[in-house]
């Protein structure tokens, strides 16, 4: 009898994660591999890269390999999903996870910093995910999973990022509209909107750390996320157990976007 268990399994999928070196990224691609996928760990930092994907190789067996990519250029894209097809042997999912924020009061944003937020987080996305989409319909089908976030729903206080906000809403709408596409045509695409989490990055941050406490105040549950509270809804979205799920935003953020 094939159980649940079985079928989230990843035997045999072949996936690629961008920003997949450290952070979140890093701890979903840890998830994918322990679930049987063989991964690429796509970033702009190739030395980080490596090192994770030996790292994860290391720890579950599997195929590992780290590429080094701008997801803003369209060049790079497309070699970037030419390599992990020659070194993986295919692609089966493809999850958009890599992304920044500059937090700066509207007034005083340059165009310079908006357009590097909205470059990376939105056209990023929009690049990675036609790249991958158009494999994937010239190949039978897969899923796409972008990482988007609660800042697509709320705005963050007290923290000004008007530019990040407006760049994870429009990657909801984007997936949205790239599902309705290729429904037909046996390409998924959904969304992953964390909340607040404590990476080292956040944890470790003189400057997000006056923040935090403000943070925990406002959460329902009192605390930050644990990137391994995302390593579940990741495996779930890449596996076909989410056959029928499409077009959704799936927001993890301890119900802060509730209130």
């Amino acid at each position: 009898m094939t159980t649940i268990i079985d079928k989230l399994r990843l035997d045999g999928k072949k996936i690629y994660i961008t920003g997949g070196a450290q952070g979140l990224g890093k701890s979903m691609a840890q998830a994918l591999a322990e679930a049987g996928a063989d991964v690429a760990i796509v970033d702009i930092q190739l030395e980080k890269a490596q090192a994770t994907a030996a790292e994860i190789a290391a720890a579950t067996g599997q195929k590992v390999i780290a590429v080094k990519a701008d997801v803003t250029n369209p060049e790079d894209v497309q070699k970037m999903i030419t390599t992990v097809v020659d070194k993986l042997g295919g692609l089966d999912v493809a999850f958009n996870n890599a992304g920044m924020v500059i937090n700066t009061p509207a007034e005083e944003t340059t165009f310079d910093q908006w357009t590097k937020v909205i470059n990376l987080n939105l056209n990023g996305v929009f690049l990675t995910s036609q790249a991958a989409g158009k494999y994937m319909i010239e190949h039978g089908g897969g899923a796409i999973i972008n990482t988007a976030s609660m800042s697509a729903h709320i705005v963050n206080r007290p923290q000004p990022q008007a530019s990040y906000n407006a760049s994870k809403a429009g990657v909801i709408q984007l997936s949205k509209s790239l599902a309705i596409e290729w429904a037909k045509k046996g390409v998924r695409v959904n969304t992953l909107s964390p909340g607040y989490m404590a990476t080292d990055l956040t944890q470790n941050s003189e400057e997000l750390k006056p923040l935090i406490d403000i943070w925990n105040d406002w959460a329902p549950l009192g605390r930050m996320g644990k990137p391994e509270e995302l390593q579940g809804i990741a495996v779930y979205l890449a596996s076909d157990t989410s056959s029928f799920a499409t077009g959704a935003d799936f927001a993890i953020d301890g119900a802060f976007t509730a209130w």
